[in-house]
């Protein structure tokens, strides 16, 4: 396994689940401690659940079962997970550096600070090539995954074969302390022990998604445990990137909406863009891709990292079957392989939707806006279209 994010540390616990021995190379040094994807959906959960790692994801995070979409401070539709038929009827958030956590303690091997720079096949075996510093290296595999983001597919596809779309989009993102007992439960987000006394967050949307989408565009508020919530906010293309300007940008998209305490303990926030990329082939031989490294969507929706957990609990016991019988199960990759990339094209869609839906509008645009997302969370459609934000259209759902 190329990467030891949270697709590829699942694939190689899995793997190492079905008897396989499994390593995984990753290029930094040490687990990085951001948050970044923060939420875990219902398929996924189902997924993890034969391995134990939902039992102990489910013990560190906010259950979100409801969402609402806002505009001037009234709501226009609410979007109820608790409603679908799923054994998991919520969002459950926390930091992705936690989820990393718990899918590492099934993973034996994991050897760090290594580059891989050239996948080559030959016959049976597959060629990792790479340096460990300042020392070259070689290893051979039976098998490869490449699960290594986007800085992984320049080992397996030629640029000309993929084509992906860069959008204008920007936004800014930041997790902020809403409770005044966040600090206490820094333990909680960063994986302290479990059974830690619960902390009470007085926000009032403490378990409650909120997408407020107003002429300034959209601003996502999402519960993370400890009394800290994610915002997400929509930034011009041509604003000023300077540190201290996008503070001040992101304390006035939430002046604006009400959230003045996260406004007043705004800190760090960070800046990023939006792609969109599908990548039509996940096999070559006896080397794989998955997650990020073969599919990115835009982050508005939260569903990019379950794409790739799904395709690392589809893959594994294929691959496990393969290696323990030494006949390739090629029928069953290639229906794998169909159902990841028209999954993949389906949360793609969708989160372009959501990105247009979140961009910026004059009054007249804005009001018609208004009036589609009540007619898409209304009576007739909201059940479709929480299914949908659940990735309940997912092949592997």
């Amino acid at each position: 396994m190329i990467g030891a994010g949270p697709v590829g540390m699942l694939v190689a616990g899995e793997l190492t689940r079905h008897g396989v021995d499994a390593l995984v190379l990753e290029r930094r040094e040490s687990p990085g401690g951001g948050t970044r994807a923060i939420g875990v959906h219902a398929p996924a959960l189902a997924a993890l659940e034969p391995s134990g790692v939902t039992a102990r994801l489910l013990e560190h995070v906010v259950e979100v079962r409801r969402g609402e979409a806002r505009a001037g401070g009234r709501v226009l539709g609410v979007v109820r997970f608790d409603r679908l038929s799923t054994r998991f009827p919520f969002v459950a958030t926390l930091p992705q550096s936690a989820t990393v956590s718990e899918l590492a303690a099934g993973v034996p091997r994991v050897r760090r600070g290594v580059t891989v720079e050239r996948v080559r096949r030959d016959g049976d075996a597959v060629h990792v090539v790479g340096r460990a510093g300042a020392e070259l290296f070689e290893l051979a595999a039976r098998l490869v995954i490449v699960a290594s983001g986007a800085s992984g597919r320049d080992l397996v596809y030629r640029r000309q074969a993929l084509r992906g779309r860069e959008y204008r989009d920007r936004y800014l993102m930041a997790d902020i302390a809403v409770s005044p007992d966040a600090d206490a439960a820094a333990g909680m987000r960063t994986g302290g022990t479990s059974g830690a006394p619960p902390v009470v967050d007085p926000h009032p949307d403490a378990d409650v998604a909120v997408v407020h989408l107003d002429g300034i565009g959209v601003l996502e508020s999402f519960p993370l445990p400890g009394g800290v919530r994610r915002f997400v906010a929509w930034d011009p293309p041509d604003a000023d990137p300077a540190p201290a300007s996008r503070g001040g940008r992101l304390r006035a998209a939430l002046r604006v909406r009400g959230e003045h305490t996260a406004a007043d303990r705004v800190s760090e926030v960070t800046a990023f863009g939006v792609r969109r990329l599908v990548a039509p082939r996940l096999c070559n031989g006896r080397v794989f891709v998955i997650g990020d490294a073969a599919h990115e969507v835009s982050p508005i929706g939260g569903q990019g990292m379950n794409l790739g957990l799904l395709d690392a609990v589809g893959l594994a016991p294929l691959l496990a079957t393969w290696l323990r019988t030494g006949v390739a199960p090629d029928p069953a990759l290639r229906r794998w392989e169909h159902r990841r990339v028209a999954s993949a094209r389906t949360a793609a869609r969708l989160a372009a939707v959501n990105t247009a839906l979140g961009r910026a509008l004059p009054s007249p645009l804005d009001m018609a806006r208004r009036s589609v997302v009540r007619a898409m969370l209304g009576p007739a459609t909201e059940h479709l279209f929480a299914r949908a934000y659940a990735m309940g259209f997912d092949r592997g759902a």
